[in-house]
């Protein structure tokens, strides 16, 4: 499910001198160990290194990709059988745990234009002989979109561009209302399942998702099988439930979906759609577009098509028939366990996906075999007597596409145990060559950036973190180019949602990473499509299987380092800075906001308000908007000087520990390790965010209307967009409140180490 990263707009043809540095040495620090046991941890990454296959992850990902192996498939049920068999053949105690999900496919599928003139759509994607599994059309599921509502509506098109709460402004500038109406969407700007939710609340009765080849098809170079994009008829499948809500199973929010478990009425879901919506090809929106009158779309708007983009509404007029068998399936998690020594109630778990739209070699199992390969050579380091200290559990997740059903009703089912025993959950979906790219809870951000200085890359043969930081000077704003020459760490991505970290960081509060490699392999233009294949990938993604071994290497030894190190190796400096960032912004939104409407208004009283995209154009004055209170940002502000403060403290007390060659007792390590599991828990609060009590976590959420990225201090971030300001000065005490009681937790972590 997770999003491809950006193709780079140039070559990275920058001379690594300037930012490369030489192999790790191996009395270079690490987090949580001591220098001895910092050596003997860099000799054991090196013989988990050596066992490490290319041929076996190539094996894997063909036997994996065989045959389509969506949620509920007969080929589904086969690759988890044979995940299980692979984890006990290497000593690990492995078992399928099943959940009953709801899970609707497509029983009627019906796009017609019938209006200035007829075209029904395709709504199909041929095979072609250079993908040797394009042709199992008996088992691939049809293009649709899960959890759209049943529907058969028939009313004049509007073009929406992305579909996204900015793009109806725009639309209502030009007096051009969507009510009553279908609408057509491209894919960008927002997850998916904004489209419909964003069309619903204006009134829209249908909603069409196509790929406009400027995004992923011939605009970008050749399509498939020639290049690596999209074909004129391959189409984006995925889910539109409303996961901003919570992810998982819609019958089951917030319990595992056991079969004893109470379900909510199909009707009253509240995350399935409002309206019907059916993704299509670049191939069958061109005749919909091409029909379209009304004003011309912006320049911003219009796609790569062979046709002038109108807005409409209408001439075209389309009909739209969806119907859905509502069935519930078995999702099935793949769970594999490797006992720990000395701390077996502390766990590391690492989990991928393993479901598909289709074959899903890219997404998801260019990650899953790299999972694979880390769990054989854990398994290869048992056998010469090593054994980790603390628990290590795999798991391969079902179900991930619809929803991450399989990993959310896995974490709502053991919620309790988990908060007691869970310490590290790292995550990973899609993987292809280029630069590492990470994502997580920043607890973790100078862990896996001494993790990724270790590890080298197998092109450039300088350290995946030094490769990520050329990147960055070569590609980044100007501030980001000067910061990866002067910070020592670089900073990893705060997470939305998309992947199954969500349950983990998001419900739970236990901190989590999100790791892969990319931005050099074309696999977007076949995302989620029937070309998603072995033989796309295998030319495309990642030919050699060079950074599939990368992210084996990556995640192994993050793995190994938090299983085995003396004490948990969080720091807290670096969170501090990231929050001091994320409050900064929410300060500057308000003060900017107070300023873009004090200018509106006046515009507006003045009679010089002008149209944003054409000043020839005619448009509709909006309404003046409400005054911007001056918001108190004191309780927040005072709170992140308490937590920055208590950051540096804890820091500089395991440095003096380090430097004094000081080791503390077995129990006073694990006392230590209790108190620094609770520090991302402290970051929770038990009734959620407003209006989506599933998201707990008040420092990391998806947005409300953009579903995979992320809002940092939602609560009062999104308050002030929505110009929601009770709310944002309600919200202001409760997350300066969850900052005192973060800072709190870590002053208990210091008192340990003093």
């Amino acid at each position: 499910m997770q999003l491809r990263l950006p193709r780079l707009a140039v070559a990275l043809s920058l001379s690594f001198a300037c930012v490369a540095q030489a192999a790790p040495a191996d009395d270079r620090p690490l987090l949580g160990f001591d220098r001895a046991g910092a050596t003997e941890e860099r000799a054991l990454e090196a013989r988990f290194d050596a066992a490490l296959n290319r041929d076996d992850m190539r094996a894997w990902m063909k036997r994996l990709t065989a045959r389509p192996h969506h949620i509920g498939s007969p080929y589904d049920k086969e690759n988890a059988e044979f995940l299980v068999g692979l984890y006990r053949s290497w000593g690990f105690d492995a078992q399928i745990e099943e959940f009953s999900v709801l899970f609707p496919t497509p029983k009627t599928r019906v796009l017609e234009l019938v209006a200035p003139e007829k075209y029904t759509a395709r709504l199909s994607e041929p095979a072609i002989p250079e993908d040797a599994t394009s042709n199992q059309a008996a088992e691939q599921l049809p293009i649709y979109n899960a959890y759209s509502i049943d529907g058969d509506v028939t009313a004049p098109l509007v073009y929406v561009n992305y579909g996204v709460p900015r793009d109806y402004d725009e639309l209502a500038q030009r007096g051009i209302d969507v009510k009553g109406k279908i609408v057509i969407a491209r894919y960008g700007g927002s997850w998916r399942g904004i489209k419909p939710k964003v069309a619903a609340e204006h009134g829209a009765v249908g909603c069409i998702i196509y790929s406009d080849p400027r995004n992923d098809g011939y605009y970008q170079g050749d399509v498939y099988p020639k290049g690596a994009f999209r074909p004129e008829w391959g189409a984006q499948r995925g889910s539109v439930a409303d996961m901003p809500l919570y992810p998982g199973d819609p019958l089951t929010p917030g319990v595992g979906a056991t079969p004893d478990a109470k379900r909510l009425d199909i009707k009253s879901a509240p995350t399935l759609t409002k309206i019907p919506v059916l993704p299509i090809s670049y191939g069958d929106a061109l005749p919909l577009l091409r029909a379209l009158g009304g004003p011309v779309a912006p320049e911003a708007w219009r796609g790569a098509l062979p046709t002038t983009y109108h807005l409409g509404p209408g001439p075209a007029t389309v009909h739209l028939k969806l119907e859905f068998n509502w069935q519930q399936v078995p999702a099935r998690d793949v769970v594999a366990r490797l006992r720990g020594s000395e701390r077996p109630d502390e766990w590391i778990i690492r989990g991928n996906h393993y479901d598909a739209w289709v074959n899903g070699a890219d997404d998801p199992i260019s990650g899953q075999v790299a999972l694979l390969a880390e769990a054989r050579s854990l398994g290869e380091l048992v056998k010469t007597g090593w054994r980790p200290k603390r628990t290590i559990i795999y798991c391969a997740w079902d179900g991930e596409e619809p929803g991450l059903l399989g990993s959310t009703e896995w974490v709502e089912t053991h919620a309790a145990e988990l908060s007691r025993n869970a310490v590290l959950y790292i995550n990973s979906d899609t993987n292809e060559r280029g630069f590492l790219d990470v994502g997580g809870s920043h607890t973790l951000e100078k862990f896996i950036n001494e993790v990724a200085r270790d590890v080298v890359d197998p092109e450039k043969k300088i350290s995946v973190q030094e490769r990520a930081r050329a990147r960055q000077i070569l590609n980044g704003s100007a501030d980001e180019r000067r910061e990866a020459r002067e910070r020592t760490d670089i900073r990893i991505a705060p997470l939305g949602s998309g992947s199954d970290y969500t349950p983990f960081l998001q419900h739970i509060g236990v901190a989590a990473l999100n790791l892969g490699y990319g931005g050099e392999g074309d696999t977007g233009g076949v995302y989620h499509s029937i070309y998603d294949s072995f033989d796309h990938y295998t030319r495309f993604g990642d030919p050699n299987f060079d950074y599939e071994n990368a992210l084996a290497q990556t995640a192994g030894h993050a793995i190994l380092r938090f299983a085995d190190a003396d004490v948990l190796p969080y720091a807290f400096a670096n969170l501090a800075d990231n929050i001091g960032r994320y409050v900064r912004e929410v300060v500057k939104l308000a003060d900017d906001m107070r300023e873009e409407s004090k200018e509106k208004n006046q515009r507006i009283a003045d009679k010089t308000y002008t149209a944003v995209f054409d000043p020839t154009e005619t448009y509709v004055v909006p309404s003046p908007d409400a005054p911007v209170p001056n918001l108190n940002f004191a309780p927040l502000q005072n709170a992140l000087t308490h937590l920055q403060e208590s950051a540096k403290k804890y820091d500089a007390a395991m440095r003096e520990l380090s430097t004094q060659g000081r080791k503390l007792s077995p129990q006073a390590q694990a006392a230590l390790d209790e108190a620094l599991k609770q520090t991302e828990r402290a970051m929770m609060r038990e009734n959620g965010l407003p209006r989506r009590p599933w998201f707990r976590h008040q420092i990391y959420a998806p947005g409300y209307y953009t579903g995979y990225g992320v809002k940092t201090l939602p609560a009062v971030r999104e308050a002030i967009e929505q110009r929601n300001w009770p709310e944002a000065e309600q919200q202001i005490g409760p997350v300066a409140q969850t900052l005192n009681t973060m800072a709190a937790a870590i002053d208990r972590a210091t008192a340990l180490v003093q």
